[in-house]
């Protein structure tokens, strides 16, 4: 008798992460929100994103680690107009929260 089985690989690139990011920076009054959902929906990462009172920006974030890490990429700079001085991320484990992503009060 031949038994014959799949394996299924996964690389790490199409592995599906969170990350909880902060920025600081000039980052709020440029449309950093806006732009970080439009960046959001190109890459397909799912979340959300919004002001923080002490002029941070707090993001949500989950997707394939590819485009994760291209988000990321991008939000180290910002859009125009934003000067990021720094960038914080904590790395979560994937909950499958988020149907899109949002700009959130």
């Amino acid at each position: 008798m031949i038994i014959i089985t799949k394996t299924l690989i996964i690389s790490s690139r199409n592995m599906i992460k969170g990350a909880h990011i902060t920025v600081t920076g000039l980052v709020q009054g440029v449309f950093f929100r806006y732009n970080t959902m439009k960046k959001a929906h190109e890459l397909n990462i799912k979340g959300w994103v919004k002001n923080l009172k002490d002029g941070r920006v707090e993001i949500m974030a989950e997707g394939e680690d590819e485009n994760l890490q291209q988000f990321i990429a991008w939000c180290r700079k910002g859009p125009q107009g934003a000067y990021v001085e720094g960038l914080s991320i904590e790395w979560k484990e994937y909950t499958g929260e988020f149907s899109t992503f949002q700009i959130t009060y």
